[in-house]
C-alpha cells in the first residue's frame, strides 16, 4: 500500500510541476504580449488561444495533486460527529461516487477529444488543434481518479479496522 501511495504521490507531483510550468507560461505570455503591443504595436497573434490552452492544462493536471493534499473544501461538521467506522463508511461511499463521476467525465472528455481530432478542428487564429489539450484534461481527470482510488482503499482499510 505504501508503494502504491508513493507512486501516486510522485505521479501527482509530476503533473503538478507541469501545471506550474503552464502557470508560468501564461504569465510570461501575457506580459510579453503587453510589452509587444505597447512597444512595437504588434501583439502576439493567438495569445488568447494559447492562454486558454495552457489554462485548461494547468487546471486539469493540478487536480490530482490538490486531491492528494486534501486541498479541496470539505464540510464535515455533521460527519465528524459520527463514529470512526461510520465516518470511514461515508468516505468509502463518497470516494466510490467521486471515482464514478470523474471516471465517466474523463471517458466522455476523451471521446470528445477524439471527435475533435477526427473532424480536424483547429483554433481560428493559430490553427493549432484542440484535441491534445482536451486529452490533457481527460488525462488529468484520470490521475484524479487514481488519487481517489487510493483514498478509497485507505477508507476501506479504516472501515475494516474500526469494527
Amino acid at each position: 500500500m505504501k508503494k502504491l501511495s508513493g507512486m501516486v504521490a510522485g505521479f501527482s507531483k509530476l503533473l503538478d510541476a507541469i501545471a506550474a510550468f503552464c502557470t508560468v507560461a501564461v504569465m510570461v505570455l501575457a506580459v510579453v504580449n503587453i510589452i509587444m503591443r505597447a512597444a512595437a504595436g504588434r501583439p502576439i497573434l493567438g495569445t488568447y488561444e494559447f492562454v486558454g490552452y495552457l489554462t485548461a492544462g494547468l487546471i486539469g493536471l493540478a487536480l490530482a495533486s490538490c486531491a492528494l493534499q486534501n486541498g479541496h473544501i470539505a464540510v464535515s461538521f455533521v460527519v465528524d460527529k459520527f463514529s470512526r467506522r461510520l465516518q470511514a463508511c461515508v468516505d468509502v461511499f463518497t470516494n466510490v461516487l467521486a471515482i464514478s463521476f470523474w471516471g465517466v467525465a474523463a471517458w466522455y472528455i476523451a471521446k470528445y477529444a477524439g471527435s475533435m481530432n477526427a473532424n480536424g478542428v483547429v483554433s481560428p487564429t493559430s490553427q493549432i488543434p484542440f484535441y491534445p489539450f482536451i486529452y490533457m484534461v481527460s488525462f488529468g481527470l484520470l490521475a484524479l481518479c487514481l488519487v481517489l482510488l487510493l483514498r478509497l482503499l485507505e477508507s476501506i482499510r479504516k472501515a475494516a479496522i474500526n469494527k
